[in-house]
């Protein structure tokens, strides 16, 4: 065999290993743990230590780019908040939030221990509204003046959750999963700041080292989920083996067979080396 058609053999073999590397573990999923971080931990103990029938808004500050990021985050949260007896509004500060709330809650009611709750009851969808900065102020002083409607029309009036929320200060807790401007940044200085609600928040992990100065002695951000790691961690803190779980375990399993694959090559190297050597030495003798 050529040392050409060696070479294809071989690339072609690494490409089908890097397949069955990332395919099986998302078909067989493996739940490695992994230690929780402190601001993790921060976000999951803000929902958790909240009472039964506190009420917590989602804004959901992305889009599709980036929902492989992003949904876990949102319907752990959604999840963890329900089984505490939680409320949910979701709102938006970027066009296709809307949607992606849509699909958590959607995702979050495939549950069984969740298949009962009810829209306009246990969660609503109030949708987006443009702004960013100037609307969250806007709710500092009245949610109904904002959202007169939710994002299939529907009057605030027939929401019976929202009869009692006037403004920011109704609520027990506020997460971001923010994916850029406008975002999380809006609602830690308006929501937390002026208004003094605790806010906890989510980005994607080339965004997170950005936002870690705000978890700090003044509580500006109660914890911070910092991409897919993150939102597995908090899948494995609410007991639950979710997509973000199991992408982790592909990456894993991805990134162990290229450290072999490295291994091996430079031991093919190192021998292939040592051989042309050891001809040298017998073609000169």
């Amino acid at each position: 065999m050529s040392l050409n058609t060696s070479t294809i053999l071989e690339r072609r073999i690494v490409y089908l290993l890097l397949f069955l590397a990332v395919l099986l573990p998302l078909l067989f999923p493996i739940g490695w743990g992994s230690d929780v971080s402190p601001v993790v931990k921060m976000s999951y103990d803000l929902i958790d230590q909240t009472p039964a029938g506190g009420i917590g808004l989602i804004s959901f500050d992305y889009e599709a780019s980036t929902i492989t990021e992003m949904q876990p985050m949102a319907v752990a949260q959604i999840e963890h908040a329900w089984s505490r007896g939680q409320k949910v509004i979701a709102t938006a500060l970027w066009p296709q939030g809307p949607q992606m709330a849509a699909q958590s809650f959607e995702e979050a009611k495939r549950n069984p221990l969740f298949k009962d709750k009810e829209y306009g009851v246990d969660y609503v969808n109030l949708g987006y509204k443009v702004g960013g900065m100037v609307t969250v102020q806007a709710l500092g002083s009245s949610f109904k003046d904002v959202y007169p409607k939710d994002s299939s029309g529907r009057a605030w009036d027939t929401l019976p959750m929202l009869k009692d929320l006037k403004n920011l200060k109704g609520l027990s807790w506020i997460c971001s999963l923010s994916a850029g401007e406008p975002g999380l940044k809006d609602w830690i200085m308006i929501a937390h700041d002026v208004h003094n609600v605790p806010v906890t928040g989510g980005t994607t992990a080339v965004s997170a080292p950005g936002f870690l100065p705000y978890v700090n002695n003044h509580g500006q951000l109660t914890g911070l989920l910092g991409g897919l790691k993150a939102a597995s961690e908090y899948e494995a803190l609410i007991g639950k083996k979710g997509p973000a779980t199991t992408k982790m375990d592909a990456q894993s399993v991805a990134h162990i067979l290229i450290l072999l694959l490295i291994a091996v090559g430079n031991i093919k190297v190192w021998v292939r080396k040592r051989n042309n050597a050891k001809n040298t030495e017998v073609t000169n003798a």
